[in-house]
């Protein structure tokens, strides 16, 4: 099974929408894909949990699908979003000084996909 690690950097809700349906396809296809959320896409999460966002229903899904593997903790501190993150118990990452290592996916066999 192909693995791919998925690093959302832009805080564009216009990209972050294409992150999520390609991690949706993705999983139906037969792919093991985790979304990591990075940079100004950590500053998204507030809004995603609001049911009138637009793309509430898609976030909802991914959640519920399993995709979303955890926030930047040095990013979503830095973006004034780390309590947020934290209430919707996201799983803060940060093995690489705050951050989460992109090298620790490559180890484990997952092709890095940046967005």
């Amino acid at each position: 099974m192909q693995k791919l690690a998925l690093f959302v950097f832009n805080g564009d809700p216009m990209c972050f929408i294409h992150v999520l349906l390609n991690a949706l396809e993705m999983k139906t296809d037969g792919y093991e894909v985790k979304i990591i959320i990075e940079g100004a896409a950590t500053k998204l999460i507030p809004q995603l949990i609001k049911k009138e966002n637009p793309l509430h229903q898609l976030w909802e899904k991914t959640i519920i699908a399993d995709l979303v593997e955890g926030v930047c903790q040095a990013c979503a501190k830095k973006m004034g979003v780390l309590a947020q993150v934290k209430e919707q118990k996201l799983a803060l990452l940060s093995n690489m000084s705050g951050h989460p290592s992109m090298s620790e996916y490559r180890k484990k066999g997952f092709e890095i996909i940046t967005f």
